[in-house]
């Protein structure tokens, strides 16, 4: 019975098909079609749905409201009463726990939910606009980037849909307590002329940035979530999103610093890409001085102009250090490397100590097995790998700002 089933189990990011619909034409057009990255938050840990035949899900929203459109389409369904009782997943009921409240099931009814979006006007304040050419002799794009809070007129109803993609595109993700009004967000819409030659708009990307306190009256905002939805990728939006909300904050004399929450390996090259760009106009960082180390006055001038913490300053001077390292000089390139690792071997040295005031109170077979359960042993070769995958990030990020 097993390997008769076996037809009927599908990956679901193979059977689901998102659209960001600017107009009826982009219903027929596979071209503007995209997948998701994950489906375990929505349809399990193995990520497979069971029970259909040519199972096709579609998810479309308008490219502006993000009005939303389900459709469940298979040739076939399991019979529970000729396989056991086996029942087919009940994908609609999967996907109504993580959907906001209004989506249609109608393909008619969600076109004439389109026409909304020609009249749309994004949510809250304007801070930031920028121009893409995505390749040579293409036409220019232009995009936007908006500030909200939880107070903004009919952005939390908006807001409802737009996190929906994070299920999709971030692992571990939530749904953020929008009742909590320290919450603030920062979205981008692409403006483009429709074919009556009307401005319209399409989402790009979002951010979400929390006020925590600091005291005695201080801010640090912590950038949260940050997404770029599949068709706006690879066009500097992200660098000009966060670009956008440092420039939001750093004006603000409360704010500390800004800090990211736990962020992913490709948000924190965009990071250091946006910081080591700023960070190269201030005079703590000018070849001369990187030479000399990391210093106090690098991390001053890093904070008081960007609002960067001393963590991530420490970091952009290592990126532009070797920026401006002559990796053919032996011995510039060695002074570099070795005072990174001195950096990377800090918290291992720190464990070293700890371990010989153990030594003295431990017996020899219970400090060999601390030992051995610590990984001290490891550590050089941990070290030099650590180093070496961290060179690597640094050299993209300098290859970004070299190539821009």
């Amino acid at each position: 019975m097993t390997d008769q089933l076996c037809h009927l189990v599908v990956d679901g990011n193979e059977v689901l098909e998102f659209k960001l619909v600017r107009s009826t034409e982009d219903l027929e057009n596979d071209e503007v079609s995209f997948g998701p990255e994950m489906c375990h938050q929505v349809f399990g840990e193995n990520e497979n749905i069971f029970g259909y035949t040519d199972l096709h899900i579609r998810l479309y929203y308008s490219a502006a409201s993000l009005q939303t459109y389900l459709g469940i389409e298979y040739t076939d369904k399991i019979d529970p009463s000729k396989s056991d009782g086996m029942k087919a997943d009940d994908v609609e009921g999967a996907l109504k726990k993580v959907l906001a409240p209004g989506y249609v099931t109608n393909l008619d009814r969600f076109v004439s939910l389109l026409e909304k979006d020609k009249s749309f006007t994004p949510h809250g304040r304007l801070l930031h606009a920028f121009t893409v050419t995505p390749d040579e002799g293409s036409e220019k794009r232009t995009f936007e980037v908006y500030y909200c809070e939880t107070s903004t007129p009919g952005f939390l109803a908006f807001h409802e849909r737009l996190q929906t993609f994070l299920l999709w595109y971030v692992d571990a993700a939530s749904f953020i307590d929008v009742d909590d009004d320290q919450w603030t967000f920062f979205t981008v819409f692409e403006k483009y002329l429709s074919s009556e030659g009307t401005p319209q708009y399409a989402v790009a990307a979002y951010a979400t940035v929390y006020r925590y306190y600091a005291y005695p009256r201080h801010l640090r905002p912590r950038v949260s979530q940050v997404l770029t939805l599949p068709p706006a990728r690879k066009l500097g939006i992200c660098a000009n999103l966060l670009q956008a909300i440092y420039s939001h904050f750093v004006i603000l004399p409360e704010v500390v610093d800004i800090t990211v929450e736990d962020p992913s390996q490709d948000f924190q090259r965009i990071r250091d890409y946006v910081d080591a760009k700023n960070c190269e106009t201030l005079p703590a960082f000018q070849p001369a001085k990187l030479i000399q180390g990391f210093s106090s006055e690098m991390a001053s001038q890093a904070c008081a102009k960007f609002k960067i913490n001393k963590k991530q300053a420490r970091r952009v001077y290592e990126i532009l250090r070797l920026k401006n390292t002559n990796t053919s000089d032996k011995t510039a390139y060695l002074n570099y490397r070795l005072d990174v690792k001195n950096r990377l071997n800090a918290p291992y040295q720190k464990k070293k100590l700890e371990m010989k005031k153990l030594q003295k109170v431990l017996k020899p077979e219970e400090y060999a097995a601390t030992i051995s359960s610590t990984g001290i042993a490891e550590t050089q070769g941990r070290l030099a790998s650590q180093y070496l995958a961290l060179e690597d990030d640094y050299r993209r990020v300098i290859h970004r700002m070299e190539t821009d």
